[in-house]
């Protein structure tokens, strides 16, 4: 898979972030596809390989086990990232229902990243390094209380990792890394252990 990128005129008063959003707001992006928003640039990301899709169902089944009535879990989801000026289609979001219900039906304006409780990334070949390092630290700067990151093309081999307790310099303070075949125990307010031996690699 490979991401195409939308080349942008620049805007002639300046306001790159309106600019860009307003630019991705009128992208006609083909079914299945997603536009994201990184360093200035609009990019196309074609529609995730059915193992990603996968994975993707088995932690949304797992969370669904114990999720508070006022959380609910989204895919395809736009979060932005305002001040350092990115905008991500994540694979998974959970966010308070409110926020969605609440949100203006007539415009595609994205939800602010700070307001999800977890955000989840699966790489795949093309994208894994900005999975570890962009996407990282730009959900752990907007405040993102834990990043799920599903690695299936770590060196060390796949792995499944959740961040918590976000710094404003862009790291997390806590990481608990498992190998594919050990469960992650996820804290408050999911309390659920994630089984990873059925995840494909």
């Amino acid at each position: 898979m490979t991401a195409a990128m939308v080349e942008h005129q620049q805007d002639p008063e300046g306001r790159q972030w309106e600019y860009l959003l307003h630019t991705w707001q009128e992208l006609d992006v083909p079914e299945g596809w997603r536009a994201e928003i990184d360093e200035g640039r609009s990019s196309l990301v074609p529609p995730p390989h059915a193992h990603r899709n996968g994975i993707a169902a088995k932690v949304q089944r797992c969370l669904y086990a114990n999720l508070p009535d006022e959380l609910e879990i989204y895919q395809t989801l736009g979060v932005q990232v305002a001040p350092l000026g990115k905008l991500y289609v994540p694979d998974l979001v959970v966010m308070p229902s409110e926020l969605i219900d609440s949100a203006d039906p007539d415009t595609s304006i994205p939800m602010d990243a700070s307001e999800a409780l977890l955000i989840a990334e699966i790489t795949s070949k093309v994208n894994a390094g900005e999975d570890r390092t962009k996407k990282y630290r730009a959900y752990a700067r907007a405040g993102v209380s834990m990043y799920l990151l599903i690695d299936r093309f770590d060196t060390r081999g796949a792995t499944a990792t959740l961040f918590t307790e976000p710094n404003d310099d862009g790291t997390y303070k806590q990481s608990d890394p498992v190998p594919f075949g050990k469960p992650l125990v996820w804290p408050a307010p999911f309390d659920v252990t994630l089984p990873t031996d059925g995840f494909p690699g």
